[in-house]
């Protein structure tokens, strides 16, 4: 018979064996490479079921076939993965050519929708570039991407001067304030808030002085909050903020049927597809308040899941960051990290309530091919950055060499 002791001395050898079982999977060399790409096409496949249940009903509505919206995001995702993969295989050096033509050029999509008949207003955002025909994109999305890939370049360049607060600031800031001055002149102020939050989080991990950092936080957060009181919509979206419910029926209706889809999930949901809130009840509902469907119909363990899958893509990011050497490619992981991560905060924290409602999409499961595109292309970088890591590229080829060692070698015959 065993006693205490034995007892808790096997209990705390089990412990050890769990750690030490937990350390040896993050010690490999691809671990952030099958962290991303796990995480990503589980967000996916979430993302097409929940647009699909979502917008079901709307679609049915405007165009007669509950399936309508729901493809068009297939189609989003089948142009997509092959980017992302495209991306996957590219090189530092590729991106590095391609920084300052994606800055250049989206940079110029944004003037365009200044032009009359080709910038199209949506919900009072002139943020949209009609193509002709269906096809319209927007282009400050891409403006994310490619500000993430001209910073990580810029400072790369800069790597042995960065101790110099001007070299930190400068040509960085008026550059990217320029983007987020034309994204916020089309009246985008959520997309403009995300921009901000890659600058300074750009600014944060290239090691600026704690003094520059909280100067630079300020004058962002005055910028933002003049940009706020200048528009009296954006004023009640701030006051709606504050207390929803003082207007259930205007300004405070999508937080108010927000709160009402999260609170009636309870543990296990109500089941995909049973939601009573994408019944015209919660406008945006596939895509801004995607994530008040995801809590009805999947309950709190469905949404805890989905935070677990963010945190999860989160940490790959943060170690892909730190375990590479090449500057640009710390700075780029680094910063795709905080654009996804901020994106995502600011989006959740509109939809449970801890933020104003500003209107952008949850990265990778919203409807939309203008922030599904770069979104997966920053993925695909992400993966490409995952397999610069040491001892990475032995360990994809030691996983691509034939298990079968009664195979044949292709030199020596088989029969003598």
């Amino acid at each position: 018979m065993t006693s205490i002791a034995d007892q808790s001395e096997d209990r705390k050898s089990g412990e050890r064996a769990w750690v030490a079982a937990i350390r040896d999977v993050l010690d490999r060399p691809l671990t952030s490479y099958h962290i991303v790409l796990g995480a990503t096409g589980l967000l996916l496949v979430l993302g097409l079921m929940m647009v699909l249940s979502a917008s079901s009903v709307l679609s049915l509505r405007v165009n007669g076939n509950s399936y309508t919206i729901f493809v068009r995001q297939l189609i989003w995702v089948v142009v997509g993965l092959p980017m992302a993969y495209v991306a996957s295989r590219m090189t530092p050096r590729h991106f590095r050519m391609l920084a300052y033509v994606a800055l250049l050029g989206s940079m110029f999509l944004l003037v365009l929708t200044y032009i009359p008949g080709l910038g199209v207003g949506v919900n009072g955002n002139t943020n949209w570039l009609n193509l002709g025909g269906p096809l319209q994109i927007q282009p400050s999305e891409f403006a994310k991407l490619a500000m993430v890939m001209w910073c990580a370049d810029l400072y790369a360049r800069k790597e042995q001067l960065l101790t110099q607060w001007k070299h930190l600031l400068v040509p960085m800031v008026p550059v990217c304030g320029l983007v987020i001055a034309l994204v916020v002149g089309q009246h985008d102020l959520g997309t403009a808030l995300v921009l901000m939050a890659v600058m300074i989080g750009m600014i944060w991990i290239v090691g600026a002085p704690t003094r520059l950092f909280v100067a630079t936080i300020a004058v962002v957060g005055a910028v933002a909050t003049y940009f706020v009181n200048a528009e009296k919509y954006r004023m009640e979206r701030v006051t709606s903020f504050l207390d929803p419910f003082s207007d259930p029926r205007g300004v405070g209706w999508q937080a108010y049927h927000s709160f009402y889809a999260l609170s009636t999930g309870g543990w296990w949901g109500v089941g995909i597809g049973n939601s009573r809130q994408k019944w015209s009840n919660l406008p945006e509902a596939h895509t801004d308040f995607i994530f008040s469907v995801i809590g009805e119909e999947l309950g709190l363990v469905g949404s805890l899941t989905v935070l677990a899958l963010f945190l999860v893509m989160a940490y790959a990011g943060v170690r892909i960051a730190t375990r590479n050497t090449e500057p640009f490619v710390r700075y780029a992981a680094a910063g795709i990290t905080i654009w996804i991560m901020a994106q995502t905060l600011v989006n959740l924290g509109a939809v449970i309530g801890l933020l104003p409602i500003v209107g952008i999409p949850l990265p990778l499961l919203s409807y939309g091919g203008s922030a599904l595109l770069p979104t997966l292309i920053a993925i695909g970088m992400l993966l490409s950055f995952a397999k610069a890591e040491p001892g990475a590229q032995a360990a994809l080829k030691e996983t691509r060499r034939p298990r079968f060692g009664w195979l044949p070698s292709r030199r020596t015959p088989h029969y003598k």
